[in-house]
């Protein structure tokens, strides 16, 4: 049996927590039944070690370990990663498939299909490319077996329960505790950072606060403009807890630093209080992206205090409240409504007769609910010339377009007439 690398050990026994609802083998295990495949899959993992993080590497394990144990199960002459073929990533597949999820009477949820088949898949494509004398010819996991990834919007609070949230906290007694909500809620760190906050992390520049959130989970430290509100609970706090024995900003009662349920704790307590149900501290970092994006901070500036690394993921806030959208279709529904309530009642056929466009010359009997691309073909045109003798024929035309609600056509004629005539240019007419 291969020996376990001291300092994989230590990664995954630190990040090891309860044990998984159905038991998955263990390398000793693993070892006893194929000790090449085990060999092969601990030296991939102690390399990975060195520039990933913990967590990825604990992930990485339970997703090998879990595929070696199928393979031991099912095909027990199956003894070296070289060995593996398409036939075992398939059935594996079947069986991850149908594992129960969380809730035991659903399924495996298909984003942690496409996660442990996407690092298997990894695993075997860098195997290869690292020329290891135990792998595959081919990678036999394909990029058609990961299930698509859903697109699923962030969960955010809108502006009453987000105001009814922030109302509650404001009055929350315990200053550690509202400290901590408040980081949270008004720069949108990630629980992970915040409990790394150095003690000094707080500066001033150029007359503003500044935070300085550590490295985090994208590998990148960042610094974000601070609130005063927030400034005044960190001084305050400060002051009461005397100095930091860790060196962190916020600490527990026996100096260590906040572990994530205790979070989670805090901020579902200010939930409660301010009856919103219960709220997510991830929520609190959507919340504020989204409130500021609709208020027309740029992305590139909500990338900034989110650390984001790239576009893609801060584009995603903008697909939750497109003003732009809003705008468009709140003009177009009072169009229509203004051609609806001008339409005269008691037409038993809606397509027979109906306003008609005043033209130049004559007159459109087109129905209304008829398109037609060609009503102001000659006055858009480029080569369309007129004159002052024809402006009260261009003003019943455009008071007409008004008429019918047809403000794009009445635009038109309003350009046309201002060509034309030095006075004071029409008043625009605008739905609803």
């Amino acid at each position: 049996m291969t020996a376990r690398p001291s300092s994989l050990a230590l990664i995954v026994d630190a990040h090891r927590v309860q044990p998984t609802r159905t038991s998955v083998w263990r390398w000793e295990q693993i070892a006893s039944c194929a000790p090449q495949l085990e060999a092969t899959m601990s030296r991939y993992l102690a390399q990975i070690a060195v520039s990933s993080r913990p967590g990825t590497v604990v992930a990485a394990d339970l997703c090998l370990r879990c595929f070696a144990q199928h393979v031991c199960e099912t095909d027990p002459a199956c003894q070296r990663v070289a060995d593996v073929e398409r036939r075992h990533v398939e059935s594996y597949k079947l069986a991850l498939a149908a594992r129960p999820g969380k809730d035991p009477t659903k399924p495996i949820a298909v984003a942690t299909v496409r996660h442990k088949l996407g690092m298997l898949r990894t695993f075997f494509e860098r195997v290869i490319d690292w020329g290891y004398d135990d792998a595959p010819r081919r990678v036999p996991v394909f990029t058609g077996d990961l299930p698509k990834a859903d697109e699923p919007l962030p969960k955010f609070l809108d502006d009453p329960t987000a105001a009814r949230f922030m109302s509650a906290l404001a009055r929350d007694p315990n200053l550690r505790r509202r400290l901590i909500v408040e980081l949270l809620a008004r720069t949108g760190m990630r629980v992970g950072e915040l409990g790394g906050l150095r003690d000094d992390a707080v500066f001033r520049l150029s007359g503003t606060h500044w935070l300085r959130i550590p490295v985090g989970k994208l590998h990148n430290d960042r610094t974000v403009p601070l609130h005063p509100i927030v400034v005044d609970l960190i001084d305050e706090y400060q002051s009461k807890r005397g100095p930091s024995p860790t060196g962190l900003l916020v600490v527990r009662n026996d100096g260590q630093p906040f572990d994530r349920r205790t979070i989670y704790r805090y901020v579902d307590a200010v939930a409660k209080r301010a009856g919103t149900g219960h709220v997510h501290p991830h929520q609190l970092r959507h919340t504020l992206a989204t409130q500021c994006i609709n208020r027309g901070m740029s992305l590139e500036a909500i990338a900034a205090l989110l650390g984001h690394r790239s576009p893609r993921m801060t584009l995603v806030y903008a697909r939750i409240s497109d003003d732009s959208v809003a705008e468009q279709y709140f003009a177009a529904t009072r169009a229509v409504e203004a051609v609806s309530s001008r339409r005269p009642s008691g037409t038993e056929d809606a397509l027979a007769g109906g306003p008609r466009r005043l033209l130049a010359n004559g007159h459109c009997a087109r129905p209304a609910q008829l398109d037609c691309t060609h009503q102001t073909i000659c006055e858009g045109c480029g080569f369309f010339e007129t004159g002052p003798q024809f402006i009260p024929v261009l003003r019943r035309q455009r008071h007409s377009a008004e008429e019918l609600a047809d403000f794009e056509r009445a635009r038109i004629f309003t350009e046309l007439i201002d060509g034309l005539t030095t006075d004071p240019p029409a008043p625009q007419v605008h739905p609803g």
